[in-house]
């Protein structure tokens, strides 16, 4: 199949999808509402997919093959099951009560409902600018995804960046066209084919290669540490520290937060999440044990590439490689067109329109209609940018992006249903949890920065000088490394920081008294019991 025809299946994907977002765009109101949360009226199937599809990015479909080829298939016990697990207990204890807050107060963003209950323009901003932070690497991960996909696909023909470019581009396009309805409708219609084309490509390729007995003895054969539960990678430790971590960062992701409000009622809201652990079982066994058989199928995998395209070409036919690769640069287009648009809802309400208030002037709906389109365009040409030069791994970037979310879902637990917490506990938490994982994540470069500097310094300081600044270096390197990079017994940085996070909201809470004119009674008073 020419490379010609398979960008065709692509791109002709990729217009239906926006097809219906132009639809969607007819019958949507000129409303801040109606633009982020389609006026909250989505039904238990939209509500749904459009979350699954908001999290079906490069990280499902590229960087969880790459891990279950190179480490094994218990990635599928971490975000299979455990993390659907941990989501759907979330969704239910955070989602649920922000769904009743929403109702009644009329939220739109999780910056406005803290801000609100605490008195605080300042905590508001600082939410949105925590999630503007994270949003960033999640963002740039589906254009690294689709850019290495398109890239591998077409077997170099197409460069990198004309793949992220394309995909860029149909975002922007999409998220100014359509909004929160146009995004829900095209999610559902491609969460389904997802699920659907993963099915149908693990049985396409188990079917060339003589079956799943066939497939699990090549695997054996080549590694068979991989039919073993557990290993140096997949340790205890490591293994829930991921699963909690991503499963609490994804409920603070900007795209799914927001969908907390948008329910239609709480029926539907209980029903989402009831399912959601079925949802993820159904997607990510198939994809993950792609990844994992192909260790064993002789699997031709560039360097630093990524294995599911690899399967696919060498198993499947071109065009059907070539669908399955538009179905996931598709969905890698919901999870950064959802998170442009709740990104852009940050921004215009939460650090936008608190400034100019202070100013004395206010933000019209139309305005800010217009203004969340612009960010949209602006966030998506930044990331792009910064995208070219391949920064990181798609694990690196989604793990880095999970677990800054993460930071911020303990102090808003505790918020939600602790009526003691104070302006100052929860602003605390979330500054001294968010500067522990920052720090942990820069540390290595600065401590190469002070290696540098030690090291021109040997070139002009006399011997003796030279050894002591080097000493010292050394010295306050390994102590940097061993405070904020070392094991935590096995545990991941990120969730020490939300251990971090939740110990300094609750004692910062108590030992402070809140601000007079913080609305403590607003989530607990009046809004109903299930």
């Amino acid at each position: 199949m020419t490379v010609t025809q398979q960008l065709g299946i692509i791109v002709g994907y990729l217009l239906v999808a926006l097809f219906v977002g132009v639809v969607a765009y007819r019958l949507t109101d000129r409303t801040a509402e109606d633009y982020y949360l389609a006026s909250r009226t989505l039904g238990t199937v939209v509500l749904l997919f459009t979350t699954f599809a908001t999290l079906l990015s490069a990280f499902t479909f590229f960087a969880g093959p790459n891990i279950a080829y190179h480490e094994g298939p218990e990635w599928v016990l971490v975000m299979g099951l455990m993390d659907g697990i941990v989501f759907a207990v979330l969704w239910y204890v955070i989602g649920y009560k922000q769904w009743l807050l929403g109702r009644r107060y009329e939220y739109v963003t999780l910056g406005e409902m803290l801000g609100d209950r605490f008195a605080s323009p300042w905590l508001r901003g600082l939410v949105a600018g925590i999630s503007l932070l994270w949003l960033f690497p999640y963002v740039m991960l589906q254009q690294v995804g689709a850019g290495t996909a398109l890239q591998a696909l077409t077997d170099g023909a197409v460069p990198y960046a004309v793949g992220a470019g394309l995909v860029t581009a149909f975002m922007i396009l999409y998220v100014v066209v359509a909004g929160m309805r146009g995004i829900a409708w095209t999610d559902t219609l491609q969460g389904a084919f997802m699920l659907v084309t993963t099915w149908v490509a693990m049985g396409w390729v188990l079917a060339v290669v003589g079956g799943p007995g066939s497939a699990t003895a090549a695997l054996e054969a080549e590694a068979p540490q991989y039919l073993v539960l557990g290993s140096d990678h997949y340790t205890p430790q490591w293994m829930l520290s991921t699963a909690i971590v991503i499963g609490f960062g994804v409920t603070m992701f900007p795209q799914v937060n927001q969908r907390f409000f948008a329910a239609g009622s709480r029926t539907v809201l209980k029903r989402s999440f009831a399912l959601w652990p079925v949802l993820c079982v159904l997607l990510f066994v198939p994809s993950f044990m792609l990844g994992a058989w192909a260790r064993g199928l002789d699997v031709a995998v560039p360097e630093g590439g990524n294995v599911l395209p690899a399967v696919l070409a060498a198993f499947t036919p071109g065009w059907f490689a070539a669908l399955v690769i538009a179905g996931a640069m598709a969905a890698m287009m919901s999870s950064s067109d959802s998170m442009l648009l709740s990104g852009s809802s940050y921004f215009t309400r939460d650090l936008y329109r608190p400034v100019l208030e202070t100013l004395g002037r206010r933000l019209s709906q139309r305005r800010e209609d217009l203004i969340a389109r612009v960010v949209v365009v602006v966030f998506a040409t930044a990331a792009f940018l910064v995208s070219l030069h391949q920064p990181a791994t798609l694990f690196e970037l989604g793990d880095a992006a999970f677990s800054g979310f993460a930071q911020l879902a303990l102090p808003v637990l505790v918020a939600l249903y602790w009526r003691e917490t104070t302006r100052a506990g929860i602003t605390m938490g979330l500054l001294v949890s968010q500067g522990f994982y920052l720090t942990t994540l820069f540390v290595e470069p600065i401590v190469g920065g002070i290696d540098a500097a030690a090291t021109v310094l040997e070139a002009i300081a006399p011997a003796v000088v030279a050894a002591a600044i080097d000493g010292f270096a050394a010295a306050l390197g390994s102590g940097l490394v061993t405070v904020f990079q070392g094991s935590y017994a096995g545990w991941s940085a990120g969730l020490v920081g939300m251990g971090i996070g939740l110990v300094v909201t609750v004692g910062v809470s108590l030992v402070t008294t809140p601000a007079a004119d913080e609305r403590r009674a607003i989530y607990f008073d009046g809004l109903g019991a299930d």
